[in-house]
């Protein structure tokens, strides 16, 4: 059973970084054919997929946030990092990691239980 834990801050100021990390637990991130997203909700709104690590390295990353967006990962600790410049009040949302089968967002199977992050200064 593939678990997935995410980290980081819960408040972040405008204009600073935000940074999260996905543990995984129950399978490798390098396992063949495995990608590893992120994914947002705001409140009141729907699910936003952010990008993406596959288990080459390769990112992606959704093309309105791409100028902002880094993700990374950490293979001896089986973690992935969400990185996220310049934050404004509208980046307050239910950040999610979860394994996914494609690079787009469409194959997610296994989910982390998500983290409030609120932008407010």
């Amino acid at each position: 059973q593939v678990q997935l834990q995410e980290s980081g801050p819960g408040l972040v100021k405008p204009s600073q970084a935000l940074s999260l990390t996905c543990t995984v637990s129950g399978g490798s991130i390098t396992t063949n054919a495995y990608f590893w997203s992120w994914i947002r909700q705001p409140p009141g709104k729907g699910l936003e997929w952010m990008g993406a690590i596959a288990y080459s390295g390769t990112t992606y990353y959704s093309p309105s946030l791409k100028s902002r967006t880094s993700i990374s990962r950490d293979t001896s600790k089986n973690q992935f990092t969400l990185q996220l410049s310049s934050v404004t009040p509208e980046d307050t949302a239910v950040y999610y990691c979860a394994r996914d089968a494609s690079p787009q967002g469409v194959g997610m199977d296994y989910w982390g239980k998500g983290t409030l992050v609120t932008v407010s200064s």
